[in-house]
């Protein structure tokens, strides 16, 4: 397959018959906090695929998760209006001159929405007649069969093919396999989004970069991203570090105490620790910023920590950022200069009161205009967007420079080798002998 060429087995919404059809269409406009949309990015890259399904005649369904309202450990499921997607469909609104209607279904307490019932009739009825122009179904995570298995996954499998046409798939940022991802396209016809497409199509820079590749990964959890993070360890010439991530890393490289890092993380970093011995391409940061408090910057509480400082059996508080001094270092200085491929899924320290390590390092990489610049996930797109307004709107129209919508679908395709072993994507490829 050549370069950013799409498996031709794709089945594309191009070749979708959607007139006067229902069409659910899976986005992930997974940006609403505490109630806010904090940045618009995802919504605004699915706009393309809306005008069309409008422009096809079809009658779209949309659908998407917000945050992460089931917990993992109970099951319960919490159905918070600060989780509602209601700030998007007034975004929709304000963006697109259409009618949206915000589909409510009753709510179990604990147990989220159990069913799609009756009613949505009198909604499709709406939307067949061309009374609305659109249909937004709540969280897809308030769903009781969404994330779950067996009987109640099925179920709502079944309800959500029953009201709709087709199925169209324009959330790379939902790699996980759930309801509304996955099972919804074994039961109707199903092609690929235009976001989704253009998503894929541009993996192939990061799974066959330019060199030098330079990866700059941070995360506010070590145990979930063990897998991708050894594989981009293979891949890289160089990795830089930062959130957790390196914190855990550095406990375990020096035999230091951090506040914040686990017993368990850290005998798990001891991996990458051997790996970094062979490979030499972790970029250790010379200077660090910890500070005995996550909840204020209080005066006399930050204080810079060395590299050079760090010795067996040290106790250091909270480290929240990387120190930006470290990024005027000139080996790190170098190395990002002689970069030809920059993949970056990275906020560096614990925001928003710990910023400027954050912002130097967006910087220096933008300072390298001959290099493709990769920046994935929705946290460090919206601090780019922060905290350099200007480097963010010119890398928008700047073909060396591509903002993925979904941080972890990029690491997973890494991992994976492809992005057609992640099971919402295979499902889309046309079988053989179909």
């Amino acid at each position: 397959m050549e370069k950013g060429k799409l498996d031709p087995r794709l089945k594309l919404i191009q070749q979708a018959d959607m007139k006067d059809k229902v069409v659910l269409l899976r986005v992930d406009h997974n940006v609403v906090k505490k109630g806010i949309i904090k940045d618009p990015y995802r919504i605004d890259a699915t706009i393309g695929t809306l005008y069309a399904i409008a422009a096809a005649g079809g009658k779209p369904i949309l659908m998407s998760h917000v945050g992460r309202p089931k917990d993992k450990k109970t099951g319960s499921i919490t159905c918070r209006e600060d989780q509602s997607v209601l700030p998007i469909v007034h975004y929709l609104e304000q963006k697109l001159p259409v009618k949206i209607h915000a589909q409510e279904f009753p709510i179990d307490e604990g147990k989220g929405i159990q069913h799609i019932d009756e009613s949505i009739k009198p909604s499709l009825a709406a939307l067949r007649k061309g009374y609305v122009d659109m249909i937004y179904l709540p969280n897809s995570r308030w769903f009781a069969g969404e994330q779950s298995k067996g009987p109640e996954k099925d179920g709502l499998s079944n309800e959500l093919a029953s009201i709709a046409d087709l199925f169209i798939n324009d959330a790379f940022g939902s790699w996980g396999v759930a309801a509304s991802t996955y099972d919804i396209a074994t039961r109707l016809p199903s092609f690929a989004g235009h976001l989704l497409q253009k998503e894929i199509s541009n993996l192939y820079r990061v799974l066959e970069p330019q060199r030098p590749f330079v990866g700059v990964v941070a995360g506010a959890k070590y145990d979930t991203k063990i897998g991708p993070l050894k594989a981009l360890y293979e891949k890289v010439d160089y990795l830089i570090l930062g959130g957790l991530m390196y914190n855990t890393y550095l406990s375990a490289r020096y035999g230091v105490s951090i506040k914040g890092v686990s017993e368990e993380d850290r005998a798990l970093a001891m991996n990458l620790v051997e790996m970094d011995k062979r490979g030499g391409k972790i970029l250790e940061m010379p200077m660090l910023v910890a500070s005995e408090s996550v909840e204020e910057r209080a005066a006399g509480g930050r204080r810079v920590v060395e590299i050079a400082q760090l010795k067996d059996g040290l106790d250091l508080p909270y480290v929240v950022d990387i120190h930006e001094k470290s990024f005027e270092d000139p080996k790190i200085s170098k190395v990002m200069a002689s970069a030809r491929t920059v993949f970056t899924n990275a906020v560096m320290g614990l925001m928003p009161l710990f910023f400027e390590g954050s912002e130097a390092i967006y910087r220096l990489i933008c300072k390298n205009r001959e290099a493709t610049k990769l920046f994935a996930g929705g946290d460090t797109l919206q601090e780019l967007r922060n905290l350099c307004p200007g480097i963010y709107m010119a890398g928008l129209d700047d073909p060396k420079t591509y903002y993925f919508t979904g941080g972890g679908s990029v690491l997973a395709a890494i991992e994976q080798g492809s992005p057609y072993n992640m099971k919402p994507f295979e499902i889309l490829l046309k079988k053989e002998n179909a």
